[in-house]
């Protein structure tokens, strides 16, 4: 008499990761998601780990932990995985100051976002 088992919210050949609170803007990180989207995981990874970019190193182990989700989790072919969706979402802004001239405040916005990835298993074509 235990409870229902929750449905899965991805399909039996997906699996995804959610790394939120990451410390740059939604735009900035939507480039970085951008790089990655399509691709084979092998390859996104050695994008993020060659990237110039700040936040690569966060998109990068979330990366990793959707597919250790993948592996462990779904049993699924870590050598098969593409990158299906990875798309971006606002989290909260920090709101800072500084005192301008003539007794003003200027507002410093400082934004949080969270990234979502989502692998899927695609068949061999080769």
């Amino acid at each position: 008499m235990g409870a229902e088992k929750n449905p899965r919210r991805v399909a039996d050949n997906e699996a995804m990761a959610i790394a939120r609170m990451l410390r740059t803007s939604p735009q900035k990180l939507n480039l970085v998601a951008g790089m990655i989207r399509g691709k084979k995981v092998d390859k996104a990874l050695a994008d993020l780990t060659f990237s110039k970019r700040r936040i690569a190193g966060d998109v990068k182990k979330c990366l990793q932990s959707a597919i250790a989700n993948a592996e462990n989790n779904h049993n699924l072919d870590v050598d098969s995985l593409v990158v299906a969706e990875a798309w971006v979402g606002k989290n909260l802004v920090m709101k800072r100051g500084r005192p301008r001239a003539r007794g003003r405040f200027g507002k410093i916005m400082k934004p949080f976002s969270e990234i979502t990835i989502k692998v899927r298993q695609v068949g061999e074509t080769a």
